[in-house]
C-alpha cells in the first residue's frame, strides 16, 4: 500500500483533508498519493512567506550559497532513486530522466556560486554634470517580494529547479507549485530544502489544485510570479495581473535548418541524428523540441531520407528500459491530440514519412512532408513527437520560414559560414540560435526565453536572478573623487 505523501508549508511538512493519485503514463500503476492543501494551509504559507521577506533578504549570502550547494550535493547522492521517479510519474525514458537530475545538480551548484558574488553593487560617479560633482551612485539589487512558481510536467524537477534555486540565491522567498500530473519530483526537493539553514516560511511546496490556482495568482503578497507552461494559461495570468511581475516561459516550435553548405554525407548524417535525437526525445514535449525542418533545396532529396531513417531507428517502449529512447506522452489525451492534429494534416495533403500510430498515451515518432500551411501541425505547439519537413530555395526563404510563426523560442541553423551564422542571429526572431545544432540545446546558465508568443523574460539561474529582483540606488554626498 502506498503511504500519502506529505507536502511542505513553510518549511516544514503537513498534509491536508484531501489526496489525490499520481500515476503512470506508460503502464497506470499508482506511482503516489499526495496530499492537496487546504485553502487555510495555502493561507499560511503566503502569510510565513510575505512575513519572512526581510529576514531572508537579508541573510548572509553564504547562507544561501550553502542551502543551495547542500541540495546540489545530495541530488547527485540521490540521483538514480529521484531519475526512477521521474520516470514512474512523467513516462520518460530513464536515460533523460538521469539526464534531468545531472541538470537539476548544475541548476542549483550554479545558484550556489552566483549567490555567493551577486549583488556587489556598481559603482558610478556623478560628476560628470557640473550638479554631480562630489556624488557617487552606488547600485544595488534587491528582491521584489515573494516569488510563486508554477512549473509543467515535461521537466518535473529541473523546471522546479529553475524556479526555486534563483529565488534562494537572491533572498525571494518562494511558492511552488509544481504540475498535477507530476508532483512527487517537485516534493523531493522539498526533503532536500528541509534539511538547511534557511529561514522557516522561505519556501513552501504545495501540490494545489489547478482550479484553486487563481486567488493565488491573483494575491498581492505574491508580487513575483514565475510561470512554465502553455501559451493560453501564461497570457491568462498576466492579463489577469497586469501590476505584477512575470516571467513566462511558454511555446515554440522550433525550426532546424539545414543550408546548402551544410552537404557532406557526415554533416547530413549529424544533422539527421540530431534531429531524430531531438524531435523525440520527452516524447517530443519540449518546447525547444524539434518541429519543423526547413531544409535547402540543394540537399533535401539526400537529407529526407537520412532522417526518415534516424527516427525509425529511434527506440520507442518501456521508459524502464534503458535503451529507449521514446516513452509516453503525459497521458492518453495528449497523445489523442497529437493523433488528431497529424491526421488532419495528412486529411489536407501531407505525406505520412513515417510513425502516425497511437497505442494508449504512445505515439510513435512520426514524419510529415508537403504539410499545408495552414494545418495545425504547422501552425501550433505540437508538443508530442512530430516533425515536419519543408524544402526552400537558399538561406532568405529559409530565415522567413522561421519568422513565419507566432512563436520565437530557439532556432537551429546548420551551417559552417561565421557570416551566416551572424545574419541569423541578426534575423531570426527568436530568443536564442544555435549554430550547427537543434534548437533543442539548452545550458542551464545561460539566458534562456523567446519572443512573440513563446513569453516574456528570462531563465538561466543568473537571469532569473535579475528577474526576482529590481535596482536601488544609493547616492554618497560630499566625496572627493
Amino acid at each position: 500500500m502506498t503511504s500519502t505523501h506529505a507536502f511542505w508549508l513553510a518549511g516544514r511538512q503537513a498534509t491536508g483533508e484531501d489526496a489525490f493519485d499520481v500515476t503512470s503514463p506508460w503502464d497506470g500503476r499508482l506511482v503516489g498519493t499526495v496530499s492537496i492543501p487546504t485553502d487555510a494551509q495555502v493561507e499560511e504559507a503566503v502569510a510565513a512567506a510575505h512575513a519572512v521577506e526581510a529576514e531572508f533578504a537579508a541573510t548572509p549570502a553564504h547562507v544561501r550559497a550553502a542551502a543551495l550547494d547542500h541540495v546540489s550535493k545530495r541530488l547527485v547522492e540521490r540521483t538514480e532513486e529521484i531519475a526512477q521517479l521521474i520516470s514512474a510519474e512523467n513516462g520518460k525514458p530513464i536515460k533523460w530522466a538521469r539526464g534531468e537530475v545531472g541538470r537539476a545538480v548544475s541548476v542549483f551548484r550554479f545558484a550556489a556560486e552566483e549567490a555567493r558574488r551577486f549583488n556587489g553593487g556598481e559603482a558610478q560617479r556623478l560628476d560628470t554634470d557640473a550638479g554631480g560633482v562630489g556624488r557617487l551612485a552606488l547600485t544595488r539589487r534587491f528582491p521584489r517580494g515573494t516569488v510563486l512558481g508554477i512549473a509543467p510536467f515535461n521537466f518535473p524537477l529541473n523546471l522546479c529547479a529553475h524556479k526555486v534555486a534563483p529565488a534562494i540565491a537572491v533572498g525571494a522567498p518562494i511558492i511552488l507549485k509544481p504540475a498535477p500530473a507530476t508532483p512527487l519530483s517537485g516534493l523531493i526537493l522539498g526533503e532536500l530544502l528541509a534539511e538547511t539553514d534557511l529561514p522557516a516560511g522561505s519556501w513552501s511546496v504545495l501540490p494545489v489544485a489547478n482550479d484553486k490556482m487563481p486567488a493565488l495568482v491573483q494575491d498581492e503578497r505574491l508580487p513575483v510570479i514565475s510561470f512554465t507552461g502553455s501559451e493560453k494559461v501564461g497570457y491568462a495570468i498576466m492579463d489577469s495581473v497586469p501590476r505584477k511581475h512575470c516571467t513566462l516561459e511558454l511555446g515554440g516550435n522550433g525550426a532546424a535548418v539545414v543550408l546548402a553548405d551544410w552537404a557532406s554525407d557526415e554533416d547530413l548524417d549529424w544533422a539527421a541524428t540530431r534531429i531524430a535525437t531531438f524531435s523525440n526525445y520527452q516524447a517530443g514535449q519540449s518546447c525547444i523540441s524539434v518541429q519543423r525542418v526547413i531544409a535547402d533545396a540543394s540537399v533535401y532529396e539526400r537529407l529526407v531520407p537520412k532522417i526518415v531513417a534516424a527516427v525509425e531507428a529511434q527506440v520507442t517502449g518501456d521508459p524502464n528500459d534503458a535503451s529507449t529512447d521514446v516513452g509516453p506522452l503525459v497521458n492518453e489525451d495528449a497523445a489523442k491530440r497529437v493523433e488528431s492534429w497529424v491526421d488532419e494534416a495528412v486529411r489536407a495533403g501531407a505525406s505520412l514519412l513515417t510513425g502516425g500510430k497511437r497505442e494508449g498515451a504512445s505515439y510513435a515518432p512520426t514524419v510529415l512532408a508537403d504539410v499545408p500551411a495552414d494545418t495545425t501541425v504547422s501552425c501550433e505547439e505540437v508538443f508530442g513527437p512530430v516533425l515536419t519537413i519543408r524544402k526552400v530555395e537558399g538561406e532568405a526563404e529559409a530565415f522567413a520560414a522561421v519568422n513565419d510563426s507566432k512563436y520565437g523560442l530557439q532556432a537551429g541553423v546548420f551551417t559552417h559560414d561565421l557570416q551566416t551564422a551572424f545574419r541569423a542571429h541578426r534575423e531570426l526572431e527568436v530568443g536564442g540560435v544555435i549554430v550547427g545544432d537543434v534548437p533543442s540545446y539548452r545550458a542551464d546558465q545561460m539566458p534562456y526565453g523567446g519572443v512573440k508568443q513563446s513569453g516574456v523574460g528570462r531563465e538561466g539561474v543568473r537571469f532569473a536572478m535579475d528577474d526576482y529582483t529590481y535596482e536601488r540606488v544609493m547616492v554618497f554626498t560630499g566625496l572627493a573623487l
